[in-house]
């Protein structure tokens, strides 16, 4: 019995040890068999910006080529979330220009970003901006778990045209509220597959468990919050709309700003068929606001920009026979809200400034100034002619861009420019702005009444009253083209035998008395002037002198020269020598002065001049043949050619000069 019972044992042990192998090796082919998956890094073209992505950290494939300059880069070390992806990695060293793999992790907004030099790559500086990111090299850290698809603010991603899986971010409902889609319509200049279709749900005053997310602020500084916005009161405007207390700055990664060119379909006119004013016929101006919609402006203080542009709409009281308001919002690139003639009158306008949505995009003013001035103010869009200009910039801190050249050609186009600076760079900030000083390069003039600079974005209500009385003032209004602020005055000057050394100063007089009518300065009235004999010579050209008692002091120091009298030499010669530089948008004058008649053929240079829309005005002195001045003369020959018997009288004609070069000015359009 005994020995069937340690048979039996054997065999139960043996069983098991062969049970025990069978299943490790069964564990081992099954091992064999399961193959772990494949770490897929997403791969993303060069222009990708680290904002469209939502992941906070994540590892991406970069494709070769990112080095390119029109992939735009914003800091040193930590980018802008508004950098490409790729060529910051190229500008950090992580990567070089043949690509490949790279970490990004994204870390707190900046109060501002310096631009370097790096790698190939020239990175930009940027005021403050709401996220950042670094880049590293493309090992996997320990204990980090990185997505195999990347997650976008848009559905329409740059990256889906590298083939990879994206997947459309949603933002979060916020209960008690409905999403409410905007329509959009296509402005001019952008193609349909720019449109992007957004829904952007608005918190209500029940959402309590929203917290706001203000603009990064440096340590220090701007550190108010707004909250209190609905204690700030307009004087102007009893019935201007509220922002709701409750509501709240919800600015995420996610929320995607209209920067493609379009506006709301809603924005179209809607008049009302009820008696409206015709606007205050003692504040004729025809008025344009570019408004600040990039995106470190955020959402609060935009909605606080809208309410100021509502106050100002009810001051100004508009109509057709009073001011007119129109309203162009920047970011990346302008895109007019609405023209002069959209709205004619407050209660309209107001309405569609609370209907405006932000756009996004960096603060690009001297881009947007230079569009004000070759589209807005046309006849098309409800310019008047007989109305000054007037444009009120509207900056959030300063502007990513330069605006002095695009400022100097508005003036000389008769556009008064104001800027209102909120919270603009403090000493520690002022590293960071592109142009230093750069309200004073754009406004009209440099004497505190075109620029207003509004410390918090919570006194800016105090500047209503203040800025509707400025732009109301349209006899200081100094930008407007006028007969005296918008020519090239070319002066003519016989100085030949005949005429004398005395006589020669009486001439001299003669030419400071006229300039003397004239607002001078580079974007102003300018002033040249050539003699002539038998030869001619340059005095002093347009660009010589840009203030009036340089110009007088000028005149003065002209030497005599004596000689022969080849008048239309000298005509020809200022056309080619002075008028030449003459700018497009400038009004060109000619003034010859000569005692004599011409030695050579006056007829043809004449004629040219008239051609190249030079205006002549010929005076004659003595013996001038006044059969001579009437062909050098602009037609009508009565209004252009003027005769004196001697030198002395010449001061006489003055007046009569002055009186016709300004008629004939306003009997033009102005703008």
């Amino acid at each position: 019995m005994g020995i069937v019972v340690l048979t039996m044992k054997a065999s139960v042990i043996e069983m098991f040890l062969v049970l025990l192998v069978t299943g490790i090796h069964s564990n081992k082919e099954m091992t064999k068999k399961i193959k772990r998956p494949k770490f897929n890094v997403p791969q993303i073209n060069c222009d990708v910006k680290a904002g469209k992505i939502i992941n906070p950290e994540f590892a991406v494939k970069c494709p070769a080529g990112c080095q390119d300059p029109r992939y735009h880069v914003y800091g040193t070390d930590v980018y802008a979330s508004y950098s490409s992806v790729c060529a910051a990695a190229v500008h950090s060293g992580v990567l070089d220009n043949s690509g490949g793999k790279i970490l990004v992790r994204k870390v707190a907004g900046q109060s501002g970003y310096k631009g370097s030099y790096s790698n190939g790559v020239q990175s930009l500086s940027l005021p403050r901006w709401r996220e950042s990111f670094i880049v590293s090299e493309g090992k996997p850290q320990k204990g980090v778990t990185y997505p195999s698809a990347l997650t976008y603010s848009s559905p329409k991603s740059p990256a889906a045209k590298a083939g990879e899986t994206t997947k459309a971010y949603q933002k979060p409902s916020v209960p008690g509220t409905t999403s409410q889609p905007v329509t959009l319509m296509q402005v001019p200049g952008t193609t349909p597959a720019e449109a992007t279709h957004t829904t952007l749900p608005r918190p209500s005053a029940s959402a309590g468990s929203t917290t706001s997310s203000p603009r990064p602020q440096p340590v220090g500084h701007r550190s108010r919050e707004l909250d209190l916005w609905s204690t700030i009161t307009y004087p102007s405007s009893q019935n201007s709309p509220r922002a709701n207390p409750g509501e709240t700055d919800l600015w995420k990664p996610g929320s995607v700003l209209l920067d493609a060119g379009f506006v709301p379909k809603e924005e179209l006119s809607t008049q009302s068929l009820e008696p409206v004013s015709q606007g205050d016929p003692n504040c004729k101006v025809d008025l344009s606001f570019l408004i600040d919609g990039s995106a470190s402006i955020g959402k609060r203080r935009f909605r606080i920009q809208k309410q100021f542009l509502a106050a100002i709409a009810q001051a100004l009281d508009i109509g057709p026979a009073g001011p007119l308001m129109g309203v162009v919002q920047y970011g990346d690139n302008p895109a007019t809200q609405f023209n002069l003639k959209t709205h004619m009158n407050s209660r309209d306008l107001k309405a569609a400034i609370e209907k405006i949505t932000q756009r996004g995009g960096l603060s690009n003013v001297g881009r947007a100034i230079a569009s004000v001035t070759k589209n807005f103010f046309s006849k098309a869009n409800g310019n008047r002619g007989g109305a000054p200009n007037v444009a009120v910039v509207m900056v959030d801190g300063w502007p990513t861009d330069k605006v002095e050249e695009a400022s100097r050609v508005a003036r000389e186009s008769g556009i008064n420019i104001f800027f209102i600076t909120i919270e603009g760079a403090v000493e520690t900030e002022k590293q960071y702005e592109v142009e230093p000083n750069f309200a004073n390069k754009a406004v009209c003039r440099t004497n505190s009444f075109y620029s207003l600079s509004v410390q918090s974005w919570f006194s800016l209500h105090k500047t209503v009253q203040p800025l509707v009385k400025r732009v109301c003032d349209t006899d200081r209004l100094a930008c407007s083209k006028t007969c005296f602020n918008s020519a090239d005055i070319g002066f003519v000057i016989d100085g030949s035998s005949s005429v004398g050394t005395g006589n020669f100063r009486t001439v001299l007089q003669f030419v400071a008395n006229l300039s003397k009518e004239f607002e001078i300065s580079d974007t102003d009235t300018r002033i040249g002037a050539v003699q002539y004999t038998y030869e001619q010579r340059l005095e002093f050209g347009f660009d010589a002198y840009s203030t009036k008692p340089d110009i007088l002091n000028a005149i003065k120091r002209v030497g005599y020269w004596s000689g022969g009298t080849s008048t239309g030499a000298a005509i020809h010669y200022a056309l080619e020598h002075l008028f030449k530089k003459s700018k497009p948008n400038k009004r060109k004058l000619m003034i010859l002065i000569t005692d004599g008649r011409s030695y050579d053929d006056i007829r043809i240079p004449a004629m040219a001049a008239h051609h190249k829309g030079v205006i002549t005005y010929a005076i004659g002195v003595a013996w001038a043949a006044q059969d001579e001045l009437d062909v050098i003369a602009t037609h009508p020959a009565k209004d252009h050619a003027f005769f004196v018997d001697e030198f002395d009288n010449l001061y006489k004609s003055v007046p009569k000069i002055i009186r016709n070069i300004c008629t004939e000015f306003n009997s033009q359009p102005r703008n």
